[in-house]
């Protein structure tokens, strides 16, 4: 069982760029599909981006442009950079672990998602 881990979250001001990572032990994540999402106090869970075992990788328009996933295979980590932080992306970021055949649009959605990391906070204060 892939066991995710993230890191990197904490307080940050308007602006700042920040680095999530996610990695898993015992596991090689560049056998699978990892994805981050992200989840703001009294919102729903909402996609941000995912890599794909040969490295597709899709953003959720929200954030589009100002978020680059890739994968660091010598740490074995998956990382978010977060560019031009915004107050609106203050949330929970978690990171998700899929092992199955899916379209693009379906890793858009966390039922395609098979483990999940207990999530980093990232808070961005104005």
């Amino acid at each position: 069982q892939v066991q995710p881990v993230e890191s990197g979250g904490g307080l940050v001001q308007v602006g700042d760029s920040l680095r999530l990572s996610c990695a898993a032990s015992g596991h090689r994540l560049s056998e699978y599909t990892v994805a981050w999402f992200r989840q703001a106090p009294g919102k729903e869970r909402e996609f941000v981006a995912f890599t794909t075992r040969v490295d597709n990788t899709q953003y959720a328009d929200s954030v589009k442009g100002r978020v680059t996933i890739s994968r660091d295979k010598a740490q074995n980590t998956v990382n978010l950079r977060i560019f031009s932080l915004k107050p609106e992306d203050s949330a929970i970021y978690y990171c998700a672990v899929s092992s199955r055949y899916s379209t693009f649009g379906e890793l858009r959605f966390g039922d395609r998602y098979d483990y999940w990391g207990q999530g980093t906070q990232v808070t961005v204060s104005s």
